[in-house]
């Protein structure tokens, strides 16, 4: 380790950490991901529950759960405000829609982030520099008119 690196210490090492571009861009894409979970769970919670409710005939997933004191309640705000313990199974249906919400728009993202990537990438295909000879099946230059490997003469050569 040289001089200059042994100075820096742990409060520089951890500067330098911090300033490297791929850190910095984790911390976008965590703030970004926070923005874009808080859109979906009200498109679940706003949009979508209240549709599901709608078409499954007053189906309310928020107020399915178990009270663990053994008493009844009407819902699960007044079981809280009761101070009841509770198994809140339908809010976690309702997590689970929202991960399979969030998982599909990622997916849609992505998709369309490799479709353009491949589109605007104008990787030209490389010939292939190998064949494989006819009698012995080892590879050999394509160029070549004679195996290096049996000797068999592949092709005649032409002086034109």
């Amino acid at each position: 380790m040289s001089e200059p690196e042994k100075k820096k210490g742990f409060i520089g090492e951890f500067k330098e950490f911090i300033m490297r571009g791929n850190v910095m861009d984790m911390a976008v894409g965590v703030i970004i991901g926070a923005a874009f979970g808080a859109i979906v769970t009200s498109i679940v919670d706003d949009i979508l529950m209240p549709l599901i409710t709608l078409v499954m005939g007053g189906l309310d997933f928020t107020n399915w759960f178990v009270a663990l004191n053994g008493k009844a309640y009407a819902t699960l705000a007044e079981a809280q405000a009761a101070g009841a313990a509770t198994l809140n199974y339908g809010v976690f249906i309702t997590k689970v829609i929202n991960f399979l919400i969030v998982a599909f728009c990622i997916f849609l993202v992505v998709k369309a982030f490799n479709h353009m990537s491949d589109k605007f990438s104008k990787k030209k295909e490389e010939a292939p520099t190998t064949k494989e000879c006819p009698y012995c099946k080892m590879e050999i230059p394509v160029a070549a008119v004679k195996c290096g490997h049996c000797a068999s003469v592949l092709a005649e050569k032409s002086d034109k």
